[in-house]
């Protein structure tokens, strides 16, 4: 008996094993976890600057996740959630193996188009309906690590959180997809003045603006996500992914457009828990 309960002993002191990587590669690492998959940029080296490389295999990371996956959490190793762009590609030589902005900027106007959309691919499927994704972001979040943490759901940052849009400082736009949800959360005015001053938005103003649902002390960020993953799992999926949707929707549709939305949203529902659907 005495060796069982040593066994019993051992089982629960066993470490939990992590998930396997579904993906690995350019500083992205996807993992999933039954309902749950976690993007985690893991490059703190360089404060997970993005490259090229590192957009392709986010839009990979999209392509990679299960069906059955319901929340799809975005994090980042290290201090900095994503310090923007890799400042390499500003350069001449650019980054080995991909084409400078110099090289980007002789293309006609169907490549460079065409190269764009190619990047944006990253930041698109974060939205899709099937899934709610949530950003947990610490520390600097600038440029393109901005844009990426506004292509989520939702955001949970730490109070050390340091948002800026530095496009524009640098003859840019903003264009991995972050100007129409950053319009949407805080406005044309204030969306224009970060943009045009690229100045820091901490974590309180990024709360009372809506960029943030809620900040948490750092040490207490991925619990946090944790926490809202395991609510954002409570309701049935069918309904979640309808809700959506209505809500996405919202914003392109009249107030009279969305009660009928809402109206056949509901009948869909209504139909399917009493199994009388299609």
């Amino acid at each position: 008996m005495a060796s069982l309960d040593q066994n019993d002993r051992d089982l629960d002191a066993a470490p939990v094993a992590e998930p396997v990587p579904v993906l690995d590669e350019h500083g992205v690492r996807l993992t999933v976890d039954d309902v749950i998959a976690t993007v985690t940029l893991t490059n703190p080296a360089k404060r997970n600057a993005q490259s090229p490389a590192l957009w392709r295999t986010l839009a990979g990371a999209g392509r990679a996740v299960p069906g059955s996956v319901r929340v799809v959490v975005l994090r980042a190793e290290g201090k900095s959630f994503s310090a923007g762009l890799d400042r390499q590609m500003f350069t001449p030589e650019g980054i080995a193996g991909e084409p400078s902005f110099i090289d980007i900027a002789r293309r006609d106007d169907a490549e460079l188009d065409a190269t764009i959309a190619g990047y944006q691919e990253a930041f698109t499927w974060w939205r899709r309906s099937d899934i709610i994704s949530i950003a947990a972001v610490q520390g600097h979040a600038i440029g393109a690590g901005f844009q990426l943490a506004l292509a989520c759901d939702l955001r949970v940052v730490a109070d050390d959180v340091q948002f800026a849009m530095r496009e524009t400082s640098l003859g840019l736009v903003p264009d991995l997809t972050g100007t129409h949800p950053l319009l949407s959360l805080v406005g044309y005015a204030r969306a224009l003045e970060i943009c045009a001053t690229g100045r820091f938005v901490g974590a309180p103003e990024a709360v009372s603006t809506g960029l943030a649902n809620l900040a948490v002390p750092a040490a207490e960020l991925d619990a946090t996500v944790g926490e809202l993953a395991a609510a954002l799992l409570s309701a049935p999926r069918d309904a979640v992914i309808e809700t959506k949707a209505l809500l996405r929707g919202a914003q392109d549709r009249t107030y009279d457009e969305q009660r009928t939305a809402e109206r056949a949203a509901q009948a869909r529902r209504l139909r399917d828990l009493a199994g009388v659907g299609d």
